[in-house]
């Protein structure tokens, strides 16, 4: 695994800080230094929110996150904002059924899930995040998905894990087309 940095970003509210404390747990599980750095709007729920995941073999040198080989988005605006964030054969992840345009790059790898529709196909609409996290572990194989379901049984509320892990699922599926 080499060094990674990600940045998921979108409104508050949709669970853009979790997919990246829950992806840091996994890393650190996996014995690799890990970075978790926050960042929302005044506003919060509802207004924007980011967050950047470093996890490396190596010791990590500073939490910002410019040049991320993964960017996440849940809403246009944070597509308008960290598109081009994305470094060159990075990979950029898409909330297809929010996010009303197109990507403008062509150097760059792009999953566009629709992940409101598969989350409620699952259950429920608020865990869009998930489908969107499982994607992301599927593709860039950052942690082993086991990893993953362990920081999630151990961080997470214990009655949204079979649920969450059903989301993660279905977002491998979209990764593997």
């Amino acid at each position: 695994m080499a060094h990674q940095e990600i940045i998921f970003a979108g409104f508050g509210g949709q669970g853009i800080l979790s997919m990246g404390k829950f992806l840091a747990y996994a890393g650190l599980d996996e014995g690799l230094n890990v970075s978790w750095f926050p960042s929302y709007g005044p506003e919060m729920r509802g207004g924007t929110s980011n967050c950047s995941v470093i996890i490396d073999e190596d010791p990590i040198g500073s939490p910002l996150v410019v040049d991320a080989s993964t960017v996440v988005v849940m809403n246009r605006p944070s597509l308008d904002k960290f598109e081009s964030h994305v470094v060159p054969g990075g990979l950029l992840i898409i909330d297809s059924d929010l996010v009303n345009r197109e990507p403008e790059r062509t150097d760059i790898d792009i999953i566009k899930i629709p992940a409101q529709t598969a989350a409620e196909e699952v259950g429920s609409k608020k865990i869009a995040n998930m489908v969107l996290l499982g994607a992301l572990v599927e593709r860039t194989k950052i942690v082993p998905m086991e990893a993953l379901l362990h920081a999630l049984k151990a961080h997470g509320k214990e009655q949204f894990y079979e649920l969450n892990k059903k989301a993660l699922e279905k977002g491998a599926e979209y990764a593997r087309k």
